[in-house]
């Protein structure tokens, strides 16, 4: 164990629909309003989201039809392989390698089944060799980028001078339920968009930033706060209670025990790089922090610009901290269901 691990490269993709959330709202509207009679009350979340855009695996039309689990799933099968390959391909470019170099692969996802992996789908497209070792990761949600540059890291420390690639991709989308007449379903359509991010990690000198730590708080009897439900239609979101004041009451204290184990205080993180879970989340967690209000301005553009991703949504947002220059210590944190919180150090580049 010669060198701390680096993370070498952070690469972001999209798929091509793009939907702007006006007429989502529409489309919303046009679908629950005759049918669930406290729609206009919640069609408010559309505007107060904090989001202006969001990209899909297919056009808005198709989530108009009747589709039951085959045709969601297939719309994830597909979607993520694209976006899997997208994102990795530029990551591995940024860091100067090829896929031939990368030793393991970790892919995060939890918006659709792929038996086998969306990795090994892939594998011959990208060109991996036949000896990569492949961790799918299953179940982490919103929490599952972060928790995933974490795992990567130990796995790269495990074997130094090994290439470990890190992939998070998710397709939210699929997951939208004309069919389900619920507040957290309509909040969802209001949220939720598709994308993937993909990182290089390798124990090395160099690289854009070190990895200092990772570290993880799940709160007892929290099970309920969110999750998929699944039936034969598909996935259905559950949200049980409400996440921004959980958040505020809750993550600061978290934060604070996994720094201290470390010998750390919020006081020695230059920067938060947050999940933005929603324009609520971001203000809770400012408070929860004792930040000022707008200083996580990053996390509230890439939520304007793209929406909840679920698990690459905290890495579009180092990748804008990373164009603009990370400071000496930045602390990613993201919460998932469990209900858990992650969080990954990193130390900028001497």
């Amino acid at each position: 164990m010669s060198h701390m691990v680096k993370l070498l490269s952070v690469a972001t993709a999209v798929p091509p629909n793009c939907v702007s959330q006006r007429d989502a709202a529409k489309v919303a509207h046009d679908s629950f309003s005759a049918r669930y009679e406290d729609f206009e009350r919640l069609v408010k979340v559309f505007e107060s989201s904090g989001i202006l855009r969001r990209y899909l695996v297919r056009p808005l039309e198709w989530y108009l039809t009747p589709l039951g689990w085959a045709e969601r799933n297939q719309a994830y099968l597909d979607g993520a392989c694209e976006l899997f390959v997208d994102a990795a391909s530029l990551a591995l470019a940024d860091a100067g390698l090829s896929a031939v170099d990368v030793d393991t692969v970790v892919t995060i996802s939890s918006t659709g089944l792929a038996t086998p992996g969306i990795d090994a789908l892939v594998a011959e497209r990208l060109g991996f060799r036949s000896d990569v070792e492949r961790v799918p990761v299953f179940g982490l949600g919103c929490a599952g980028g972060v928790s995933g540059i974490g795992l990567g890291a130990r796995l790269a420390q495990s074997r130094p001078g090994s290439c470990v690639l890190v992939v998070a991709v998710e397709l939210c989308s699929v997951a939208f339920r004309l069919d389900k007449l619920t507040k957290e379903n309509i909040v969802a359509t209001a949220l939720f968009g598709d994308g993937a991010a993909a990182c290089v990690l390798r124990s090395q000198e160099g690289g854009l930033a070190g990895i200092e730590f990772s570290g993880h708080h799940t709160w007892p009897g929290t099970l309920d706060i969110m999750g998929w439900s699944v039936d034969d239609t598909g996935l259905g979101v559950i949200f049980d209670r409400a996440i921004p004041p959980f958040a505020e009451a809750n993550m600061r204290p978290a934060v604070e025990g996994i720094l201290a184990r470390h010998d750390l205080n919020i006081g020695d993180v230059d920067r938060f790089c947050c999940h933005p879970g929603g324009a609520k989340v971001i203000t809770a967690l400012e408070r929860a922090l004792s930040l000022e209000q707008g200083n996580l301005d990053h996390e509230r553009t890439v939520l304007a610009d793209y929406g909840n991703m679920s698990a690459p949504t905290a890495l579009f947002v180092l990748e804008r901290l990373i164009k603009v220059g990370l400071p000496s210590r930045s602390l990613l944190t993201a919460m998932g269901p469990g209900f858990t919180a992650s969080c990954v150090s990193l130390q900028a580049a001497a």
